[in-house]
């Protein structure tokens, strides 16, 4: 264990590896015909927290509200529900166009045309309205930068916009490379946090738009994330300064605190993934299995009083069924809830 019994970052690594693992033994991610108010859940919090990490105050609720009614609700900044709208088209696009499209087997991971389709999705409703002050006629969303930026807090310098369409270029190739190396081992290994660190710290460090990388960068993450059958890595805006330090340290040479931070976001969607995509006799760890009614220490002191049928996997996760809760349940509310015939008078 870490500092202050916190799980060491290996743990976490290994923990990715199961959980991707579970996804793969419940017959992978649904389709979004298949589950659609499974992925609308995760698109809520993908939009919600990715926008808050780059200023937007809108809470969940209101973000849920304008992405379902198309209502806005309270009264924030007209600027804000346009930010709001646009990322959700474009994660609305990303999650449909990584499920339903290519097998990555057949054609590339990822191509330049999908990394300017993800960021105009994401940033035309803003721009309309609210252009970047200093953009030129040929800024616009989809559009590389046609100026240099300065450094970044961290003193990294991004490149020379003329060199930005080649850096695009040659990370959609490591992208490829990713995954045909992914393919070949055809298992998750506990370094894949580690490159997908790289990947998403390299084209945050290339910056290729004027506006809008932070957010473009998430969004093509998840795509390769869903795109090779895993859940999206949601960045809640809770860990805003932890996410930003870890992209600090990782144009460093250290991608330890940025893997982590995306292994711990992929193992909280397949949490919440599972209990809906798993069948009743599913084996699942269980903490997926957890909810309002029945706490994680509930089910853990169930388990270990022997009433809540579990058992302890190789990797030492404590597994249990969705079958076997219910069944816990019921026994549970009886015991609770007693026939009143039964009391003594």
């Amino acid at each position: 264990m870490g500092a202050r019994g916190r799980p060491k970052r290996r743990i976490y690594f290994e923990r990715f590896v199961s959980a991707l693992n579970d996804i793969a033994r419940c017959g992978g991610l649904p389709l979004p015909e298949e589950a659609r108010d499974v992925w609308k859940g995760l698109w809520h919090r993908e939009v919600h927290h990715s926008t808050a990490i780059e200023g937007n105050t809108l809470v969940l609720k209101e973000v849920a509200a304008l992405l379902d009614t198309g209502r806005t609700v309270g009264a924030k900044q007209h600027k804000e529900y346009l930010e709001v709208l646009g990322y959700s088209k474009a994660a609305a696009w990303v999650y449909e166009n990584a499920r339903t499209r290519r097998d990555p087997q057949e054609h590339e991971l990822l191509t330049i045309t999908e990394v300017r389709e993800t960021h105009g999705r994401a940033m035309a409703d803003v721009w309309a309205i609210y252009p970047h002050e200093d953009a030129l006629p040929g800024e616009g969303p989809g559009s590389f930068r046609l100026h240099d930026i300065h450094a970044f807090g961290g003193g990294m310098v991004p490149p020379s916009f003329p060199l930005v369409p080649s850096e695009v270029d040659l990370w959609v190739k490591e992208v490829g490379s990713f995954g045909e190396r992914i393919l070949e081992r055809m298992v998750a290994s506990a370094d894949i946090p580690l490159e997908l660190a790289r990947i998403h710290r390299r084209f945050e460090f290339i910056h290729p738009f004027l506006d809008g990388n932070g957010r473009t960068g998430r969004l093509l993450l998840n795509l390769i994330l869903v795109r090779l059958g895993w859940p999206p890595a949601i960045i809640f805006k809770s860990e805003r300064e932890r996410y930003l330090a870890a992209l600090d340290r990782s144009d460093k040479g250290d991608d330890g605190r940025l893997a982590e931070l995306i292994a711990r976001a992929v193992i909280r969607s397949t949490h919440q993934l599972l209990p809906d995509i798993a069948g009743p006799i599913k084996l699942l760890p269980l903490s997926t299995l957890a909810s309002s009614e029945l706490s994680l220490a509930a089910l853990k002191q169930a388990a270990a009083r022997g009433r809540l049928e579990s058992y302890i996997d190789s990797d030492g996760i404590l597994r249990s069924s969705k079958k076997a809760v219910d069944a816990y349940k019921a026994e549970r509310y009886k015991r609770d809830y007693p026939n009143p015939k039964n009391r003594s008078k």
